[in-house]
Order: C-alpha cells, then structure tokens, then sequence
C-alpha cells in the first residue's frame, strides 16, 4: 500500500483542528517514561529507487520451485483481469460496510458470486462466503445441529482433508459432541463401516470427493446413508473439479462446501483464502453468514439488500447462526471474476487439463522402480504415491527445484498434484529428477 507522509504544514492544520499547540502538548496525558525522545533505531531513508532495489535484493532469498504440492491449496493459472478488475478502488476492500445497502455495486458482485455457486454446486442457496475451507466445513456441521436438533453425534470420513477435521473438532471439544472418524479402504471411504457408524443421534455425515488422497468418493452413496438415518449429508469438493465430476446437488447432499482458493486467489502462505457453503432451499434460515437478496426499490429499480444477517452482531447470540463477521468479500469478489471469466467451457478445459496431466505424470512415475500408485481408486489432480523411500523422493524433487507433498510417512507416502500450469516440459523435468 503507498504511504505519503504528511508535510509539515499538514501536521500544522491538524493540530489547530485538534485544538492543541503541538504534538508535545497531545501526548501529554501519556506517561513520561512511555514516550519515546529519541529518533527511532532505523536506517536511513532511501530513494525510491534505492528501497525497490533493497526489496528485490531481499525477494531474491526466496527459493522459487515449480509447485507439485497438493492438500487443500493449489497453483492454478489466474487470468489478469482477475487482479484488474478485483484491485480497483470500488472493490478493494475485504470489509463490510455497515451501511451495506450504500455499496449497490459490492452488494451486485456478491450476489452475482452466490448465483455462480449455486450453478456450479447445483444447490438451491449459497451464503456470501465464510473464511475458508475449514471453516466451512465447521459451519456445515453447526448448521446440520441446528437443522435436525442432533448435537450428539457427528460422522466424518477419514477422506477430509485432516485440517478440516481438526477444524471440526476444535469447534465441538467443548459441546459434547462425539466426533466419529470413519476410516478409508483403498483410497475411499470405507462404506460398510461409514454406515454402522450412522445412528439417529447423528446429526450429519461428511464426505469429501475428490477427497484428500485425491480420490473420487461415491457421494451419492453417502448422501442416501445419511437420508436413512435422518442425518444431513455435508459434501466438501474441489470447485475446479466441478468442470467434469457430478455436482454436489446431484449427488443429493444437503449442504456443500468447499475451499475457493482454486477461483482464482493465489498461493499465500496460508490465507487468505475463501469458504465456500451452499445448501437447499429448506435450510436458508439456519445458514451461517450473510445472504444477498435482489429486490426492487420504491421507484421500482432493482435493488440489492442484505436479506439474511444472522450473525453476533446484528441479533441476539442466542439466536444467532454464527460468529461469522467481516468475511472474505474480496476473495469472493475474485472468484465471481474467475468464474465469469472462463464460463462452463473455460471451467471444464481447466478441469480437463488437470485430470490428463496428473495421469500423464502418474503413469510415468509408476515406471520408476520401487515407485507406484498407493491406491487403485479412481482420482481427479492429485494421487498418493508409494515409495520406497520418501526422504530422498522429496530431497532430489527440491534440489532440481521442484515443491511436492505433504509427505505420509507413515504409509510411505507422498502427495503430489497437478494442475493446468504444469507444462510437458515441467513434467518430464519431474519425472528425470526422481528417477
């Protein structure tokens, strides 16, 4: 963000406005020994010039690798008018106003981005979005309680990425609420053990297809287990994976959710990223978040509102349907661009491409001794590789200047995904450096 700093005469203006002579004379009310009298310990100031080159200098420390990593965050291609279009100054902004009805055009945006979720979910509603993956999952569940009054009990596949599951189990530790890990065979959740672990004190189970080990899990199976025993089915997905798997509506899930940092954020350390939640028609009054509606005004334009705020600080915390407060508008925002950008074509070659190349890559890896495939299920962009040893597997990766992982040692295992950016070229150089 650029700074200008204020001039003298500035400074000058402020204080008179204040009321006060000097800036000694505002700090008055501090304590002597907490003030400052010195310069602050800091080099000199530098030209611009002079401090673009000290950062470049810096960035320089940085290792760059081409990305082969997977779990839950991915280096997919993001066109520029996402950055364009998302950094003007109308939009640049992750806060929400609190006279949101004034900001017509974010309130379009959103709405606009709930409409694409519930086109590419295949779901009846879609909330303004919630922090992240995790976090959607976590709201999933609450949101299942409070739909079916079952706060006992909830089924979770060993499939979920186990972030989300921690996620999960940090919200409910103190609850009560037993927390069941239905275990995977093969690659897949285990079907025969998920449904012994379905009662009628189970409030929901979920599922995540393409799941950790970048499996494709039968939903639908799932989805039908849990109906029978009055649970609500949670389905966390890929988005991306959506431009040529069956989506979550489809498969008759009551909620959907996902991590949208494939939509069009980049790779950030961590975050921010986005959440995604949809769900049926039915279940709009016990969704998190906030709710975008289009209306019409008293001059009969059309008009956007916040239909639905059920959170902390608009209504009583008993009422509530989430702690859920300034959220992730810009990342939502960036993936309204994404999505509008590349439509149900562009979004089904992105998808395709991800799923030729990983089998490409895994084909050829399976052909390096003591290398193979550590599950036969059919996967989307990312597979469990099994090596003999995983240690120097990573190591020759990283001295020919290739990211993968996050290593399973305990199966002797590695992660490894692949999406559209990665070229034939990348991927050969892949194959050479850990053969």
């Amino acid at each position: 963000m650029p700074y200008l700093f204020a001039t003298d005469e500035q400074r000058r203006q402020m204080l008179d406005v204040i009321g006060v002579s000097s800036l000694e004379e505002l700090l008055a009310q501090v304590p002597q020994e907490l003030q400052l009298e010195r310069p602050l310990d800091l080099p000199p100031a530098m030209a611009e010039f002079e401090l673009e080159h000290e950062l470049q200098a810096i960035a320089k420390q940085n290792k760059s690798r081409t990305c082969f990593m997977g779990g839950g965050a991915y280096d997919h291609f993001i066109p520029a008018v996402v950055d364009e279009i998302a950094g003007r100054g109308e939009f640049y902004t992750a806060y929400t106003p609190y006279q949101p009805e004034a900001s017509q055009g974010s309130l379009q945006a959103f709405f606009e981005y709930q409409t694409l979720i519930c086109q590419l979910t295949g779901m009846d509603v879609s909330n303004a979005s919630l922090y992240e993956g995790g976090t959607a999952v976590s709201e999933a569940v609450f949101m299942a309680m409070r739909v079916n009054g079952r706060e006992k009990k909830v089924v979770l596949s060993a499939g979920v990425n186990p972030e989300y599951r921690q996620t999960v189990e940090t919200y409910l530790c103190e609850l009560g609420c037993q927390v069941v890990t239905a275990p995977v065979a093969n690659g897949t959740t285990d079907l025969g053990q998920l449904e012994a672990a379905i009662d009628d004190q189970t409030a929901c189970v979920v599922v995540q297809s393409p799941n950790f080990f970048g499996c494709i899990e039968d939903v639908s199976a799932v989805s039908g287990m849990a109906k029978a025993a009055g649970a609500l089915s949670v389905m966390s997905f890929d988005p991306i994976s959506l431009g040529v798997l069956k989506r979550p509506g489809d498969h008759g899930v009551d909620i959907a959710v996902a991590e949208g940092q494939g939509l069009g954020t980049p790779l950030q350390y961590g975050g921010p990223y986005l959440g995604i939640l949809a769900c049926r028609q039915q279940y709009v009054r016990k969704m998190p978040g906030r709710l975008i509606a289009q209306t019409k005004d008293r001059d009969g334009k059309t008009c956007y509102v916040l239909g639905l705020q059920t959170r902390e600080q608009h209504i009583r915390r008993d009422k509530a349907t989430s702690n859920i407060c300034t959220n992730q508008g810009l990342l939502a925002l960036r993936a309204t661009i994404y999505l509008s950008v590349l439509g149900p074509a562009g979004l089904k070659e992105v998808a395709t491409h991800c799923c030729q190349r990983a089998h490409d890559l895994a084909a050829k890896l399976c052909q390096i001794p003591g290398v193979s495939l550590m599950y036969s299920a059919p996967f989307f962009k990312e597979f469990v590789l099994k090596v003999d040893n995983v240690n120097a597997f990573v190591a020759k990766a990283h001295a020919a200047g290739f990211d993968v992982g996050p290593d399973l040692h305990a199966d002797s295992g590695i992660l490894v995904a692949v999406t559209e950016k990665r070229t034939q070229a990348e991927i050969d150089a892949f194959v050479a450096a850990v053969s």
